[in-house]
């Protein structure tokens, strides 16, 4: 069986309200603005911000497409869009697990929705990316989760039938369409389920 790891909430730190509040605590005030705020920056993962992932906005673009939709200030904007990487700090759980999948020999793979700038970032600043066979980053493929057509070509680019592609990810939707599609999938909340889960299930098995 092939693991493939979703990154943003799974293998690296994603905890998008803790750090509107942290960056910019003048518009992230309580739980309902902050609430308010996630909503108008990432639409759910999809419109301006989907497009960011999927590689056909950059920054600039995004920050001023951003600003007049919603009336947030520029600055903050880019406030906002600036931090993301630092807040993607490694998942240390995970990453203890990884290594532990690693030293037993398994195949590991990576599917994420990551614009290019954040994907240059990872690669640059973890060198346990090494330990991933392949992976596909949205923006270097210009297909975004839960579209079937990532799904698909990572199966190919994995040299895998669903069947044996075991996937975590902490989005639902993404979770919903690889299993419409035969994948093994299950929702991510911590290394420590996510190992019980797949032991329980027989993925781990061999």
């Amino acid at each position: 069986m092939k693991i493939v790891f979703d990154f943003a909430g799974v293998v690296f730190r994603w905890q998008p309200e803790r750090m509107l509040q942290r960056e910019v605590p003048h518009l992230a005030r309580d739980e309902a603005s902050t609430h308010h705020l996630k909503a108008q920056i990432f639409q759910a993962w999809g419109g301006d911000w989907g497009e960011f992932d999927r590689g056909t906005v950059e920054v600039p673009d995004l920050v001023q497409r951003i600003s007049h939709r919603t009336g947030l200030a520029g600055h903050d904007v880019q406030r906002v869009v600036d931090a993301i990487p630092l807040e993607l700090q490694p998942a240390q759980d995970t990453v203890a697990w990884l290594g532990e999948l690693r030293a037993q020999g398994r195949e590991l793979f990576y599917l994420s929705n990551m614009p290019e700038p954040y994907a240059a970032h990872l690669e640059r600043e973890n060198a346990f990316l090494g330990w991933f066979h392949d992976g596909i980053f949205s923006a270097r493929v210009h297909h975004i989760k839960p579209e079937r057509e990532i799904f698909e070509l990572a199966a190919e680019r994995f040299g895998a039938d669903p069947s044996q592609l075991v996937f975590m990810d902490d989005h639902v939707p993404n979770v919903e369409m690889a299993r419409s599609l035969g994948w093994n999938a299950i929702v991510f909340h911590d290394a420590t389920q996510a190992r019980a889960e797949l032991s329980a299930n027989g993925w781990l098995a061999g």
